[in-house]
């Protein structure tokens, strides 16, 4: 299996018309990326700082208050993605400040020294070199409150993190960069391997400090990221293993192509070996063709499926036949129009700039709240996973790869005299 040159196949396009819907979202999408960064810098420029993934100015009817468990939290997937968007915005210097809030988050765990990410932390300016567990103090409980989802570590996470270094890496050198994703692949290496068949890497670590257990569901998402994120690390040549941990990624998403259905399983059951052959999520069907491994191109044919499954009006759903439209999923798929086709439509351009909130970030959804069908945790009642009409930093981020035409997973616009796939 070649993984050498694990390059998106773009067709070459032209660029966006001026005065286009596209053209104003990547401005504005921009503009809210680099306006949430002088938020948090609090007037420094250059020190290391995360992103808070969500902050709302003012209540909207129907729609829930932040949670104090989600205020001043800055996931990781959420920044890895801000961090990439801001260098397709021209912003290496802010990109670089997430980017080294990442490598002392790996530098400097306050229990582990593993290599691991936690999956969220403190938003803002980081403290003494290091980035805090997020948490709030309760007065009316006399007690400090976590989230044992926040202080866990996802595999598809620390492929995220390890995607943003490497990106970061190809425009701002630093050997800091390069180490820390190699002890992010290998952390996955070493902690998320599983030779169940279908082999492939699972879902990664989850509780509280010392009493953590493996979450021993696969993900196609997960592994796609992971694929992506070895094999661009492994054209280094440094550790000749991660091109095995790209084949071995990239073989457990093969095996999740429904050929007959053209469309991909989310992953596998708890057990690691059964498909779940019902549930879908949209960046699992989108992620593999916006990648676009060489030698894939028959993938493209899922487009016709999500299309019939996760189409709603404009713009598409996390779930399979969705009750709203998410805002983040459907720049995920502008993206990967634009990648396969070329462009993507302009209601779908209109839908999006529709979603820009006063503060300059995006909806997380038009809807007061859309489901997932997915479950935070393994210690949840049922599916809460749920998304809100909150200003999102991970929806702006892929506005803003959609409307500039960035590819996170191969840090490249487009690919001068490339062959598209034929379709």
């Amino acid at each position: 299996m070649a993984l050498t040159a694990m390059l998106c196949l773009h067709v070459p396009q032209a660029p966006a018309a001026e005065g286009s819907v596209q053209q104003l979202l990547a401005r504005q999408s921009c503009d809210g990326l680099r306006r949430a960064v002088a938020f948090s810098s609090r007037g420094e420029s250059s020190a290391p700082l995360l992103l808070p993934s969500y902050r709302t100015e003012a209540q909207i009817d129907g729609v829930p208050e932040l949670a104090p468990s989600l205020a001043n939290v800055a996931f990781v997937y959420d920044n890895a993605l801000a961090g990439i968007a801001l260098l397709a915005c021209g912003d290496t210097a802010s990109a670089k400040r997430i980017a080294d809030a990442m490598v002392l988050a790996v530098e400097h765990d306050p229990h582990y020294s593993d290599g691991r990410i936690r999956n969220a932390y403190r938003a803002g300016l980081l403290a003494d070199a290091k980035p805090v567990l997020s948490g709030y103090w309760d007065a009316s409980r006399n007690q400090w409150i976590a989230d044992a989802y926040q202080v866990s570590t996802a595999t598809g996470n620390v492929a995220w993190a390890a995607l943003l270094l490497l990106n970061v890496n190809q425009s701002a050198p630093s050997p800091r960069y390069a180490d820390a994703t190699a002890r992010l692949l290998a952390w996955i290496e070493q902690r998320t391997r599983s030779s169940v068949a279908p082999d492939g890497y699972s879902g990664g670590w989850y509780g509280w400090d010392d009493r953590q257990a493996a979450q021993t569901w696969k993900s196609t998402e997960h592994n796609i990221d992971i694929a992506m994120a070895a094999a661009w690390a492994a054209r280094s040549g440094t550790h000749p293993e991660q091109k095995q941990q790209a084949a071995t990624a990239l073989a457990f998403v093969e095996r999740m192509w429904n050929k007959g259905e053209q469309r991909f399983h989310i992953g596998t059951q708890a057990d690691g070996a059964s498909v779940s052959g019902t549930a879908s999520g949209l960046d699992a069907q989108l992620w593999p063709l916006l990648a676009a491994p060489p030698g894939h191109c028959a993938w493209q044919a899922g487009l016709a499926w999500i299309d019939a499954n996760h189409r709603y009006g404009a713009g598409y759903g996390f779930s399979r036949q969705p009750d709203g439209i998410w805002t983040e999923g459907s720049a995920q798929a502008a993206a990967t129009l634009v990648a396969v086709k070329g462009a993507a439509p302009e209601a779908l351009w209109q839908l999006l700039a529709a979603q820009r909130a006063p503060n300059g970030l995006y909806y997380a959804t038009p809807s007061p709240r859309i489901s997932t069908g997915l479950a935070i945790g393994p210690d949840s009642k049922g599916p809460d996973f749920f998304y809100y009409r909150w200003p999102h930093l991970g929806a702006t981020a892929w506005i803003a790869l959609a409307a500039k035409g960035w590819n996170p997973f191969t840090g490249i616009t487009t690919v001068a005299g490339a062959k598209p796939c034929s379709n």
